[in-house]
């Protein structure tokens, strides 16, 4: 046998593996097809029971393995790697890795269960990979496969149950460590957004939204979003947003559909806000016949310091707030007092946006602009908003010291491009004919002594359609509310008031053209006294036109 086998190794050396084997299945050396160049030659010099240790390890020969091995074609060289396994030694190897691998997969099962209870794919997936698992079956693995089939019946009911979960759990119930929610979003240049709370500044409680829901929910800054968040997990420094359940007081579907706001078609005011809330309260009385007030108004309060417009935004705040529950009242006090912020805020029940004057510029510009944001996606789902700022004047300061100089300066040291974002904040005021409103009332500083104020107020002069003038010398002379009604009035107020006061009002303004302003003003204020409500005040001046003439 050995001379049978013993070849001319030099010969052997230099010819291929695909001839090494074919030579070897003429001599019938078993395994040939497995075997490597080294394994070869070493079977054709030495024989085959040089290498029948190895391949014994490989796992004993069957006759159909051996029949297919003598009627199989010669392969090509294999590449380098772990040699192919016989069927027998697959199948123990797979029996000996089911059962090492017995711990992780009930892990897995236990840990689907958990994913199926958050979501139905989560489920699905899991009980897709216990069914791939259990793929094999051999006699020699059947404990195995006992432990597996029934973890497999646990995985194959729980997409059933991830159905039921879903209708129940799927609301994301607040738990202690999945609170609700409920801020303003912010959006970054990233595509991610942040929910504010406090003051629409940004805090440590921010919670964190993700692109993919905003692009979902079609989600702006600007929106109010009420849902369940999850905590902040380890090295994270925000909470995270799970579930929308809410945004601007609608469903989610609500702000997939709803238009944009520069897409709406702006109309003049022809719905009126009434501020007389049958109280004492003069000045309310006459600012609805001098200069009423239509849902969309964009109106200036010109005053000069110390003329009490602060206490008449005030006013007006709480008649709004009285006589119109379902309209948005938000009152930003930009570069303010501080006293005067804590004053706003206990005197009316609505938002209260703030920026004291110890702040940067930079924290006035963002909270108008959050501000102007929040507005804008309310009346994108057909609400009213009154918006009610102190003072459009220091605002456009802020935006004078943060914007880049454009090279150019007007008189009183202010830069062109600082005018153009008021602009934008005042000019959003509008009616809108898809429905929806933005009223919006601005005090303008003027004799201040400060040049720059008087050129923001020439800027803004001609843009709103409704101005109300506060007199100094009315206000020396104590006479309240201080309003000039010669200088103050309403664009269209025709589309405002009725017939009669109409007429009441020609009466009043004949009037003022005769007699100096501080006469007429002391004798509307002394029938305003001595009459109940406006429609006696008309009657009353319909019925002694003459004498006021």
């Amino acid at each position: 046998m050995t001379n049978t086998y013993q070849l001319d190794e030099a010969i052997l050396r230099t010819k291929k593996v695909v001839e090494l084997r074919e030579i070897a299945r003429a001599f019938g050396i078993p395994y040939y097809q497995k075997l490597k160049k080294a394994e070869l030659l070493e079977a054709l010099i030495n024989g085959p029971q040089a290498v029948a240790g190895k391949e014994t390890e490989k796992g004993p020969e069957t006759p159909e393995t051996a029949e297919a091995g003598e009627g199989e074609q010669p392969a090509a060289p294999r590449k380098r790697g772990r040699p192919r396994k016989t069927p027998v030694a697959a199948e123990q190897a797979a029996t000996e890795d089911r059962k090492e691998e017995k711990k992780p997969e009930e892990e897995e099962t236990s840990q689907a269960m958990q994913v199926a209870e958050e979501s139905r794919e989560g489920s699905e997936e899991a009980a897709l990979d216990s069914e791939t698992a259990e793929s094999a079956d051999t006699e020699a693995g059947k404990e195995t496969d006992k432990s597996k089939q029934s973890a497999a019946a646990v995985s194959e009911d729980t997409p059933k149950e991830a159905q039921e979960v879903k209708h129940v759990k799927r609301v994301y119930q607040p738990s202690e460590d999945r609170p609700e929610v409920e801020g303003i979003l912010e959006i970054a240049d990233g595509g991610f957004g942040f929910l504010r709370f406090h003051n629409f500044l940004t805090s440590d409680q921010d919670v964190y939204v993700s692109p993919s829901q905003i692009r979902r929910f079609n989600l702006k800054t600007g929106d109010k979003i009420k849902g369940i968040s999850r905590k902040p997990n380890e090295g994270e420094k925000f909470g995270a947003i799970l579930y929308v359940k809410e945004v601007n007081g609608d469903e989610p579907g609500v702000a997939m559909r709803r238009p944009d706001f520069d897409e709406l078609t702006p109309i003049f005011p022809n719905e009126r806000i009434f501020l007389e809330n049958g109280s004492t309260e003069l000045s309310m009385r006459l600012i609805d016949l001098v200069a009423p007030i239509g849902k969309g108004q964009r109106g200036l309060i010109v005053a000069p310091p110390k003329a009490g417009k602060t206490v008449l935004l005030k006013k007006i705040a709480s008649s709004i707030e009285k006589m119109y529950p379902d309209i948005e009242l938000i009152v930003l006090l930009v570069d303010e007092r501080p006293e005067e912020v804590t004053d706003m805020q206990r005197s009316i029940k609505g938002e209260v946006i703030y920026s004291t004057f110890d702040e940067m510029p930079s924290n006035h510009v963002k909270v108008a602009e959050m501000v102007l944001a929040r507005a804008q996606r309310l009346v994108e789902h057909g609400k009213d908003v009154v918006i009610l700022l102190d003072s459009i004047t220091r605002l456009a300061r802020a935006y004078n010291l943060v914007i880049p100089p454009t090279g150019r300066t007007l008189s009183g040291g202010l830069d062109p491009g600082a005018l153009h974002k008021p602009k934008k904040f005042f000019g959003a005021a509008r009616k809108l004919e898809e429905g929806g409103s933005i009223t919006i009332l601005a005090t303008a500083l003027i004799e201040t002594g400060s040049r720059m104020d008087d050129v923001i107020f020439e800027e803004f002069k001609g843009t709103g359609n409704m101005e109300l003038h506060l007199d100094r010398k009315l206000s020396e002379k104590r006479i309240f509310p201080a309003i000039n009604l010669n200088k103050s009035g309403t664009r269209r107020e025709d589309l405002l008031m009725s017939q009669e006061e109409l007429e009441a009002i020609w009466y009043m303004r004949r009037a003022l053209a005769n007699v100096g302003v501080q006469e007429v003003t002391e004798t509307i204020i002394d029938y305003l006294a001595h009459t109940k409500s406006n429609a006696d005040f008309i009657q009353l001046i319909r019925k002694t036109r003459l004498e006021l003439d």
